[in-house]
């Protein structure tokens, strides 16, 4: 199974639009300070190459924290509800868990005999007192890496191609300006939302958050 079916759509969503923003921060920051010359044209290839690099990194150690805090986290869950009193309060813990999920696309009667068939599963199978890490989670955190380091390479490309330093950082930032409108169009599939209307929001989104992290640093 490929790395990238690992994660969820979410997942895959804010893995590459930070991504694109890391990378547009540093294409744009360049081209200001430098004026857009050679200099500023290689400060933002190696920036951008290596802010990615280092973030894919991080990203995917996150990854794993959040697999292995979420897993144990359930199982936490589990063990209360096994020990609970009685079934009101084993069907309470439940209930505070799954209704903000469930109750929009369940009716009460519903899930609440779901919830009884999870209480009796757990009463059954005894949890267990913690969980490790898992192969699909190092496969999901390969996935993240590939994704962030992937967000570069719209930024990287034309700065590789185009000898002119000027035209390569506007092809480079009009590039990541362009992959954030069709991941936001792709993305509304998704949601059931109009796709012209998510991929020019996620532009807009994108940009203003380019706007705040120039000034501060980012």
């Amino acid at each position: 199974m490929p790395p990238l079916n690992y994660l969820k759509p979410n997942e895959s969503l804010a893995e590459v639009v930070a991504g694109l923003i890391m990378v547009l921060s540093f294409t744009l920051a360049a081209s200001v300070a430098s004026g857009g010359g050679q200099d500023g044209a290689r400060a933002a290839l190696v920036g951008a190459i290596g802010c990615n690099v280092a973030w894919a990194i991080i990203d995917a150690v996150f990854y794993l924290m959040d697999s292995a805090f979420g897993r144990n986290r359930l199982i936490r869950i589990g063990r209360a509800v096994a020990s609970a009193p009685d079934e009101a309060a084993a069907l309470a813990t439940i209930r505070g868990e799954l209704d903000p999920y469930l109750a929009s696309i369940a009716r009460t009667e519903d899930r609440e005999h779901f919830y009884r068939g999870v209480r009796s599963w757990l009463l059954q199978k005894r949890p267990p007192r913690r969980a490790g890490l898992t192969r699909d989670d190092y496969m999901g955190a390969v996935a993240v890496f590939c994704l962030v380091f992937a967000t570069a390479l719209p930024a990287v490309l034309p700065l590789l191609l185009i000898s002119d330093p000027w035209m390569a950082l506007r092809a480079s930032n009009l590039l990541v300006i362009v992959v954030l409108f069709v991941v936001g169009y792709y993305w509304a599939g998704y949601v059931d939302t109009n796709r012209w209307l998510a991929g020019f929001g996620l532009t807009a989104l994108g940009l203003a958050l380019v706007a705040v992290a120039i000034p501060l640093g980012g």
